[in-house]
């Protein structure tokens, strides 16, 4: 296969002198290119020096680097400043947060104490409670055995007095009760 540069000769064929063609020979043509572009250069750029236009080159762009560089400076310092503002609202809610951890930590005692108090008087009311209701129930189991013995000894005392009475004990009875109902009516 051809190479590049004998394809380009095929195509664009070197017909004869004072013609115009495609040179395809790099080292030929480079000096000729070189020739004409400084050329071109002198005629429109007469009054140009080549070193102004170089010096003007960079001097924008150092104008630009140090623009640069004083905008970096200044989000440098605006991103600094952003820094200590955001530092010292951390110290701010660190504090806070301490505060609020020892705060909860003896609200949270003061809580359990309050608790604890709570739970002894309500057990010391429970107590009391318990001992007011034993007391009442012995209370009444006390009279309860009392009614049932004072019954009893009433039953007793009224079936004695049932066998042994007759009418003529019961008549000398009444008799004596009213002569001693009629002695304390005098006394009055």
């Amino acid at each position: 296969m051809k190479n590049v540069t004998d394809s380009f000769l095929c195509l664009s064929y070197w017909p004869s002198a004072g013609s115009f063609g495609f040179n395809t020979d790099i080292l030929a043509t480079n000096p000729i290119n070189l020739s004409v572009v400084l050329g071109v250069l002198v005629f429109f750029g007469k009054g140009v020096c080549a070193s102004c236009l170089l010096s003007d080159l960079l001097d924008n762009r150092k104008q630009r680097i140090l623009k640069t560089i004083r905008n970096s400076e200044e989000l440098r310092e605006g991103a600094l400043e952003q820094l200590e503002k955001a530092r010292a609202r951390l110290r701010k809610v660190e504090t806070e947060a301490d505060q609020f951890r020892v705060n909860g930590y003896s609200e949270i005692e003061r809580e359990k104490l309050n608790l604890i108090k709570s739970i002894y008087t309500t057990l010391e009311q429970l107590e009391n409670y318990k001992n007011e209701t034993i007391r009442f129930e012995q209370q009444r189991t006390i009279n309860q055995v009392r009614q049932r013995v004072f019954q009893q000894a009433l039953q007793g005392a009224l079936g004695t007095l049932n066998s042994c009475l007759n009418n003529e004990l019961h008549l000398r009875t009444i008799s004596a009760n009213i002569g001693m109902f009629g002695e304390m009516k005098d006394i009055k």
